[in-house]
C-alpha cells in the first residue's frame, strides 16, 4: 500500500528502528524526498533505535520463556518432527533464503532484526545452533552468564570486544552464533507457529542484545550498574549497551535515498547536526519568522526585585533568596496574566524541591489566590490527569499553572495553543545530569571522534529543550504569549547564540536583562497591546485567505498572457540574414526560455 502512496506520515522509527524499517520502509523509492519535521532530538532517536537495556527482571522472563521453549520443541518432535527438520535444512542453505516478512509493526518491532541491513551477514547460520535444542542450549548458557555479571556491586563499563573475550572465557560461546542470535530465534519461533509474541519479548530482547555487541566494535560501549540510584543500597543491576554514536542509524538513509531533509522550529545551531549525524549538507538555512504583528515577547529575568541574581547553577539553587525570587516571578505573572502559565523545570528532583520549599514559604498560598496548581510528574497516567484538569481550569476558570519538567511529556508533545499557554516561564537552564555514566561516555565519544567539546554539547542540548520548551505558548500565527527566560545565564551572549534564529532575533537589549519589576511593566504593555483589535489589512503580511490567492493567481495568468504576447509581437529575421548585430530586442534569448520566466512580483516566505 505505502508504494501507491503520494504522501506518507509516520514516526521516525518506522525509518531509523532497523526492526521495524526493513519491513514497513523497504518499498521506498530511492527517488522519495524524506522529511524529519521536529527533528530537533533525531540525534537521540538515532541512538535509541540501537541501544538495549537489560535488567534482572528481563533475565528472570527470558529464562522461563527458553523453558517453554524447550516444552513446545519436545511436543513437535512427538507429533510433526518434519517441521525441525525442514527448517534444519534451510539454515544449512542459509538464513538469507528463509521468509522474513512479518503480519504487523508489532510483530515486527519484536522479531525483527535490530542490526542495520548493510552489517548483516548474508551467509548460513553456524552449526552449533541450527538445531532448536541445540539452540534453546546454547541461549541458557548465554542467559546465566548475563545473570553472573549482575551480581557484581561496582560499575563496569567495557567496549563490545573486551565483554565477547570476556564471554569467550568464561562459556565458551564464539562471537559468530551471537550474531545469528536475534534472527535464530525468529525462525524457531515462526517454525513452532508461536502466536503469544509477548510472552517472548523479553527473550528477543536478550537475542537482540546478542546480536548488536557481536555485530558492532565501534560506536558502543556497554554499561553495568547494579544500583539504581547512588545512595541505593539495594541491588537493582541494569546492564546498558548504549550506543554513542548517532550517524550509524541514519547513515542508510543518507545513502539509500537522494533527498532528507532534516527541519524543525527549534533546530539550532545548525552546524552541530552535521557534525553528530555525520554528513555534509548541501543547503543549510535558517529563517526569522514573517508575523501579522509582533505576537510573542521573549524576557530574560536574571535577578529579582531585590537585585539578587537568579540561576538554576548547582552552587545557588537552594539558597532561599533565588528560590523565593523565582516564587515571586510566578507570582506576579499570576497576576497580570490570563488563562494559562507553563512552567518548566531542568529536572524532577528540582522541581520537586523548589515546589516543597514554595509551600513552607507560602508562595503555593499566595498562587492559589489567582490560579489552580497542577504538576507534571513521571507516571504519564498522572500527567495525563493533570493535563486535562489544566484546560478544564483555563476553560472555565481563572486559568491554571502547569509546573512541568524540561524533556518531560508535557516539553516535547502537547501544544498550549491561544488560552491553554498565555505564558511560559523557563527557571533555569535545562542542563543533563552530567554524572550519568552514558552521557559522559557519549561526551568522551564526541570529543574523540566529532571534535565536539563537552561543554558546546552540553550547551548546545541545554538551550534546544529550552527553546523547545517555550516555543509550546505560540502554535500559530493568530496566537501570542510571553516566553521568561529566568537564569542570568540566558542574558550571555554564547547561550542566546544557540536559540533559534526566530525567538533569538525577537530578544532586544532593553529585555535581555531584567529583573522581576521591570519585566513585569514590560509584560503588562505586551498583553495590553495584544488585547487590542488590529486592522485586518494587517493579514496580508503572512496569512492569506482564499480571495488572497485567487488575487494572486489572477495577476500571475495575467503576467504570463503579456509575455506571451511581447513574444508573439517579436520581429523576425529575414532568411540569409547572418548580421550579427541584428539580435531581438530581448537580449538574444530563446523563445522558450521568455516562456517559461515569470514575470509577476516573488513571493518571499519565511518560517
Amino acid at each position: 500500500m505505502l508504494a501507491h502512496a503520494d504522501i506518507i506520515i509516520y514516526s521516525f522509527h518506522y525509518l531509523l528502528d532497523p526492526k521495524v524499517a526493513t519491513q514497513v520502509s523497504k518499498e521506498l523509492l530511492p527517488n522519495s524526498i524524506v522529511v524529519f519535521d521536529e527533528a530537533h532530538n533525531i540525534d537521540n532517536v538515532c541512538i535509541e533505535s540501537l541501544s538495549i537495556d537489560l535488567t534482572k527482571g528481563m533475565l528472570d522472563n527470558a529464562g522461563k520463556s527458553i523453558g517453554a521453549l524447550d516444552e513446545k520443541i519436545r511436543e513437535i518432535k512427538r507429533t510433526d518432527a518434519s517441521k525441525l527438520q525442514n527448517e534444519y535444512e534451510r539454515l544449512v542453505r542459509g538464513l538469507g533464503q528463509s521468509e522474513n516478512t512479518f503480519e504487523s509493526e508489532e510483530e515486527a518491532a519484536i522479531l525483527g532484526n535490530p542490526v542495520l541491513p548493510e552489517d548483516l551477514l548474508q551467509e548460513a547460520v553456524p552449526g552449533n545452533i541450527r538445531r532448536a535444542e541445540h539452540f534453546t542450549a546454547f541461549l541458557t548458557r548465554f542467559v546465566e552468564y548475563l545473570k553472573t555479571r549482575m551480581r557484581v556491586l561496582h560499575v563496569v563499563a567495557e567496549t563490545p570486544p573486551s565483554f565477547l573475550q570476556h564471554v569467550k572465557d568464561l562459556t565458551y560461546i564464539d562471537r559468530k552464533p551471537l550474531r545469528f542470535c536475534a534472527d535464530r530465534l525468529t525462525s524457531l519461533i515462526r517454525t513452532l507457529e508461536l502466536t503469544d509474541l509477548d510472552q517472548y519479548n523479553a527473550l528477543q530482547k536478550v537475542a537482540s542484545f546478542a546480536t548488536l555487541v557481536a555485530t558492532y566494535e565501534k560506536g558502543f560501549l556497554l554499561i553495568l550498574e547494579p544500583f539504581e540510584t547512588e545512595n541505593a543500597t539495594v541491588p537493582n543491576p541494569v546492564f546498558h549497551l548504549t550506543c554513542l554514536d548517532a550517524s550509524l542509524a541514519i547513515k542508510p538513509i543518507f545513502e539509500r535515498f537522494s533527498s532528507v531533509i532534516i527541519t524543525s522550529g527549534t533546530i539550532s545551531p545548525l552546524e552541530m547536526y552535521p557534525k553528530m549525524l555525520g554528513f555534509e549538507a548541501t543547503v543549510q538555512e535558517s529563517y526569522s519568522m514573517t508575523l501579522t504583528r509582533n505576537c510573542f515577547l521573549p524576557l530574560v529575568i536574571t535577578r529579582g526585585s531585590d537585585q539578587v541574581a537568579i540561576s538554576s547553577r548547582f552552587e545557588v539553587r537552594n539558597d532561599p533568596s533565588v528560590v523565593r525570587n523565582f516564587g515571586t516571578i510566578l507570582i506576579e505573572y499570576c497576576k497580570i496574566v490570563p488563562d494559562g502559565i507553563v512552567a518548566f523545570f531542568p529536572s524532577y528532583l528540582y522541581m520537586e524541591s523548589i515546589v516543597a520549599a514554595w509551600h513552607d514559604m507560602g508562595i503555593l498560598k499566595e498562587v492559589w489566590k489567582y490560579k489552580l496548581i497542577f504538576v507534571e510528574t513521571p507516571d504519564a497516567v498522572e500527567t495525563s490527569i493533570a493535563l486535562e484538569n489544566y484546560r478544564r481550569a483555563c476553560d472555565n476558570g481563572k486559568g491554571a499553572v502547569l509546573l512541568s519538567v524540561a524533556r518531560g511529556k508535557v516539553s516535547e508533545g502537547i501544544d498550549f495553543d491561544h488560552n491553554y499557554g498565555r505564558a511560559v516561564i523557563m527557571f533555569g537552564i535545562p542542563y543533563q545530569y552530567t554524572e550519568s555514566r552514558i552521557l559522559k561516555a557519549r561526551l568522551e565519544f564526541l570529543r574523540d571522534n566529532y571534535r565536539i567539546r563537552e561543554n558546546d554539547y552540553l550547551t548546545f542540548d541545554a538551550m534546544r529543550h529550552a527553546a523547545q520548551c517555550v516555543g509550546r505558548v505560540l502554535r500559530g500565527k493568530t496566537d501570542y504569549g510571553l516566553m521568561v527566560f529566568a537564569d542570568k545565564r540566558f542574558a550571555k551572549a554564547d547561550k542566546r547564540a544557540k536559540l533559534p534564529k526566530w525567538i533569538n532575533s525577537y530578544i532586544t537589549d532593553t529585555a535581555s536583562n531584567l529583573s522581576t519589576d521591570m519585566a513585569m511593566v514590560i509584560s503588562k504593555r505586551f498583553l495590553r497591546s495584544m488585547a487590542q483589535p488590529f486592522e485586518i489589512g494587517q493579514d496580508g503580511i503572512s496569512l492569506w485567505g482564499l480571495e488572497d490567492i485567487q488575487r494572486r493567481q489572477a495577476q500571475q495568468r495575467q503576467a504570463d498572457a503579456g509575455a506571451m504576447a511581447d513574444v508573439n509581437m517579436r520581429p523576425t529575421q529575414a532568411d540569409g540574414d547572418d548580421d550579427d548585430d541584428d539580435e531581438d530586442y530581448f537580449g538574444g534569448l530563446e523563445d522558450q526560455a521568455l516562456l517559461d520566466m515569470r514575470l509577476g512580483p516573488a513571493i518571499t516566505t519565511a518560517g
